[in-house]
This record gives structure tokens, sequence and C-alpha cells, in this order.
């Protein structure tokens, strides 16, 4: 299992704004073709402005079939052009958990 951690860096005073769209017309089409969300934050101390998102994946390649299929879904697409001027950043990690990991 993987965990995918991505992280945007919103301009100043838009993360309410974003959270808010993405609850209403994001979280359901990434829940319905990426599957676990771990799960989904904002930051309030150290770099703000910023949310940042898990996702656990069998593997790279399961990670690599869903984000397929998210971008070929009409309904992310239009979702996308209203986010886009909101973000300054964007960053992805790719964790692989410890043994002991509960995750």
């Amino acid at each position: 299992m993987i965990v995918e951690m991505r992280t945007y860096t919103l301009h100043p005073g838009q993360v309410a704004s974003y959270l808010r769209l993405y609850e209403a017309e994001g979280l359901a089409t990434q829940t319905r073709i990426l599957g676990r969300l771990v799960g989904y934050y904002s930051t309030e101390i150290g770099d703000v402005n910023q949310v940042v998102h898990l996702w656990a994946y069998d593997s790279f390649e399961e990670r690599s079939k869903r984000r397929a299929a998210l971008f070929a879904d009409p309904t992310w697409l239009a979702y996308i052009p209203k986010i886009v001027g909101m973000i300054v950043t964007q960053e992805s990690k790719i964790l692989n958990p410890a043994r002991f990991s509960p995750v």
C-alpha cells in the first residue's frame, strides 16, 4: 500500500472558499473514482494557506489507473477550472508506510 500526500498552497484568504467548493463539487467525484480518502486538512500554523489531502492505494499502478480515470471524468474536468485560480503551487508525495503503520 502507498499513500499520496498532495499539498496545495492557495492564494491568501482562499482556504475556506476552496474547501466549500471542493466539498460541494469535487469530493464526491474524487471519492467515487480514487476510493480511499485517508484525510483532508488545512494548515493553521507554519506554512499557512495550505490544504493537504491523503489518499491510499494498493500500489503505484492502481494510483496511476485511478488518476487517469479521474481526468477522463467530465464532472471532474468541469470542476478543475473553478479551483485552478485559487492555487499557487501544488506538491505531491508518495508515502510508503513503515511495517508497523496502522494505515
